[in-house]
């Protein structure tokens, strides 16, 4: 069991709005994370004031970076994508894994569970399996990742495989029907403890592009020319029919013929106006408790909203014992 740190003050430079037990408090290391991935020197660059970054407008550079930082801070000796694929921010996944962290400590006495006996699901692992990675490396919790891509999976078994001690501590199942998100998934008898996804965002191909455009006209200060998204991401990564509003009133829908089966299903939600919508689904749906719990990653704020269909006493009667 790990007891909860109180809020710490963040040091200087550090990325605002972090949570205080994110490992990327402050700047990036960049003597340490080429000592553990010496192929990140090769794009390495400074800014103007001569610290030394990366171009977060170039794929490569951000996958080298990950790389780098999961090795030095995760102890994950072996990590890649094919290109193409969503290659995350990690600072911001790690901030959604502490948050489920602190969730699952209100129901336990303030200390946050531990070790495999707590089972988390990760709806749309990806290929690059980042939420698994960092919640088995922080807490020792049990994973089972899923997606409709059978490329990504692949890819995440891979990564798997390749780091000791992971093989018995994540798994990953190919979701076969693109109309589901658990059925299919979670199997009869199991329990979890937690639930999380990060859902597509956009509502069309269309959409997904002009979002590519103005992210990489920000990063790059250039108008035009064929999107490249840094942070990559196939099809069904960025977006569905009715977009992230969409999605998650599915998932809502379908929590419901697992209620017993999972403590707190969770998700990011990106668009705060999505909200109200998605509070009243939750009624609809008969949750017994609803939280929104904010996440602020430098310039952007994000929120995660969670639900649960039993009381806080069945909660804290199940945790410890959702293998």
């Amino acid at each position: 069991m790990l007891k909860l740190k109180k809020p710490n003050q963040k040091p200087q430079g550090s990325k605002p709005g972090l949570h205080p037990r994110n490992r990327h408090q402050g700047r990036y290391d960049f003597a340490a994370l080429q000592g553990v991935s010496p192929e990140l020197a090769a794009f390495v660059i400074h800014n103007p004031a001569g610290e030394p970054t990366v171009n977060f407008a170039d794929p490569q550079a951000v996958k080298a970076l990950n790389r780098a930082l999961l090795a030095l801070q995760y102890g994950i000796a072996h990590w890649d994508i094919p290109d193409g694929f969503l290659c995350p921010p990690i600072p911001g996944r790690a901030d959604y894994i502490h948050t489920l962290a602190d969730l699952l400590a209100a129901d336990s006495h303030g200390v946050v569970p531990c070790g495999g006996a707590v089972r988390v699901l990760d709806i749309g692992v990806g290929a690059n399996c980042i939420y698994p990675l960092i919640g088995h490396a922080e807490y020792g919790w049990r994973f089972v990742g899923s997606d409709i891509d059978a490329q990504a999976i692949r890819c995440a078994e891979t990564i798997i495989a390749a780091n000791p001690g992971l093989s018995g501590a994540i798994s990953c199942r190919l979701q076969r029907d693109s109309e589901a998100i658990f059925e299919g998934v979670i199997r009869p008898g199991e329990h979890y403890a937690l639930s999380l996804c990060n859902p597509p965002f956009h509502a069309s191909a269309a959409e997904a592009s002009a979002g590519s455009r103005r992210k990489v006209a920000n990063l790059s200060g250039k108008q035009g020319g064929k999107p490249v998204l840094n942070f990559g991401g196939r099809s069904h990564e960025l977006w569905c029919e009715g977009g992230e509003a969409a999605f998650i009133a599915r998932m809502v829908d379908e929590s419901q013929r697992f209620a017993t089966q999972c403590l707190w299903f969770s998700t990011l939600v990106s668009r705060s106006d999505n909200l109200a919508d998605i509070r009243y689904a939750l009624k609809q749906a008969g949750a017994l408790e609803v939280k929104t719990l904010a996440m602020g990653q430098g310039q952007k704020q994000s929120r995660v909203v969670a639900w649960s269909f039993m009381d806080s006493a069945a909660r804290q009667q199940s945790l410890g014992k959702t293998g």
